[in-house]
This record gives structure tokens, sequence and C-alpha cells, in this order.
């Protein structure tokens, strides 16, 4: 049964505004008919993707997350451009930018709200199989590390603490789960 919105909006204004994201300001009617605020970061819908070898290892980009202050091991992600047709066109391109990889075989595994309390951001997640590699397209704003690791250690490093990206953890305990269920 479809839920619906308790929440009012009145007004909206622009707060601040870059290349990558806004932050608007509503004004609202809360569902218990206070009068307030509520701030939203809103960003263009992003994508994840599980890229897969066939020695059953994934890939894993490492780079420094300046809001955290601390090095993240995440799957390959970004952004997608006003250009691309949908988010598979966006994974195909950040897949081959951020590792030079590119895939054969595609296979959605959904989206995630990756922070619904504070932005609007959507992740498409993939798993890319059947790799080859070609040059890297980086972003020159982007300082990134690749590391191939078995997909059982990867499994473990989400479930450890050691990978801390919330869209990377759905992805590898995602395709943990629809392996596992194939038999894999």
């Amino acid at each position: 049964m479809p839920h619906r919105n308790p929440w009012k909006k009145l007004d909206s204004r622009l707060v601040y505004e870059n290349d990558w994201m806004c932050v608007r300001e509503h004004q609202v009617v809360r569902p218990d008919g206070n009068h307030g605020i509520y701030g939203v970061v809103e960003v263009s819908p992003s994508v994840g993707i599980v890229a897969l070898n066939e020695r059953e290892e994934i890939v894993l980009v490492g780079q420094w997350r300046y809001p955290n202050e601390r090095y993240s091991w995440e799957i390959p992600r970004g952004g997608s451009k006003p250009y691309d047709k949908d988010p598979l066109e966006a994974a195909v391109r950040e897949l081959r930018e951020e590792t030079g990889l590119v895939a054969r075989r595609w296979r959605a595994l959904g989206a995630v709200d990756v922070c619904n309390g504070l932005t609007n951001d959507v992740q498409h997640l993939f798993l890319a199989t059947g790799l080859s590699h070609e040059v890297p397209v980086h972003d020159p704003e982007e300082n990134l590390s690749i590391r191939w690791v078995p997909y059982r250690q990867a499994c473990e490093m989400a479930l450890g603490g050691e990978i801390t990206e919330v869209c990377s953890i759905a992805a590898i305990l995602k395709i943990r789960l629809l392996c596992d269920g194939e038999g894999r």
C-alpha cells in the first residue's frame, strides 16, 4: 500500500550550488503540524560497480576522502553526467575512467538511497564481469589507487569495517547473497 507524504513544502530556496551539488532550504509543515525548515543536499544520481574477474577477485579503488579525513577503499563509483542516457551508461564510463576496465556483461543490482534523511542521492549498483583492460582516463582531481582482492576477502573487509563506504558494502554483500543463492 503506498504511503501518503505527511510533509507539506511551502517554499524552497537555493542556499548554495557548485558543479557537483546544491543545498536547498525548504520551508515545511512537519507531520506533527508544526512549521520548520528542512535542508536537502541535491546531487545527480550516481553509480557503483562490483567488477569481478575470472579469478573471483574484485577491484577496489582507494582514495583520500576529504569530508571524513581518511583513506577509503571502495568499489569504483561516481556521479552520472547530464549526457548519460541511463545509469548503465554512467557505470560503463565510471568503470573505465577509474580502473581502465571494460566489461562484456553487466547485471543491475538495484538502487540504494545513500543518506535519505539528508540528500536525494540514489546510487545504482551493478555487477560487471567479462573484464578486459584498457588505459584508464582518470579525473585529474582524483588520486586513485587500484587493488584487486579475492571476493571473499572483500566480504570480510565490508563486514569487518575495513570497507566503510555504504554503497560498496551494500553492493559487495548483495553479490554475496546472490552468489550464495545461486550455489557459488
